[in-house]
């Protein structure tokens, strides 16, 4: 594909349909798992949500809402919390914000990551990426023998560390090794079928 304007984008098209793919197939795969936020709670966010003007950023989000309490098993998150406060993460309706908070901690992971890799110029988060470094969230919840925010903690920690000391984001591959060692660390055997067996 040559380096037009069409071509590119074609490009942007093809990636934002194989999003959507990723998205749906995670959505699937997350299917059987117990929801931690109730999905009532998640339906008054979205009717609180239905008066801003869409597409939102993060920072519209948080400034609007960012008061707004996520109850869940474990306790109550502040919207702030689980979005991001950045222009550049940007969500398309009431749905998407829901989307994205229905698991906590892992948001709350992802809000640390974006804001940290913010402030480093040029530093951009792929699609991609952010889905891998998510599913090694998940993952990591998933793992019975450990607390289930332990790990997520854990993680996030060592990935804001890198992102401060490299101006870099660590790769999909490196987070999942990083999260693989903590798993074995805490007694956790990982197989190779496994999505941290790397």
């Amino acid at each position: 594909m040559g380096d037009t304007k069409s071509g590119r984008d074609e490009q942007a098209d093809d990636e934002e349909q194989r999003q959507r793919e990723r998205e749906l197939a995670e959505a699937l795969d997350r299917g059987n798992e117990p929801e931690p936020v109730d999905p009532g709670t998640l339906a008054d966010l979205e009717a609180g949500l239905d008066d801003l003007e869409y597409p939102a950023t993060g920072t519209d989000l948080v400034a609007a809402v960012g008061e707004y309490e996520v109850p869940t098993s474990d306790g109550t998150y502040a919207l702030a919390d689980l979005i991001p406060d950045t222009e550049a993460e940007t969500f398309d309706s009431p749905a998407a914000v829901s989307v994205r908070v229905e698991r906590p901690t892992v948001a709350a992971a992802m809000t640390r990551i974006i804001e940290a890799s913010r402030d480093v110029s040029g530093l951009e988060f792929g699609a991609s990426q952010r889905a891998a470094y998510e599913k090694t969230f998940r993952a990591l919840q998933a793992v019975d023998t450990l607390d289930d925010d332990e790990g997520v903690v854990a993680i996030t920690d060592w990935i804001v560390d890198r992102i401060e000391a490299t101006d870099d984001l660590p790769g999909s591959r490196a987070v999942r090794r990083r999260a693989a060692k903590y798993a074995r660390a805490n007694d956790y055997s990982v197989s190779a079928d496994e999505w941290l067996g790397i």
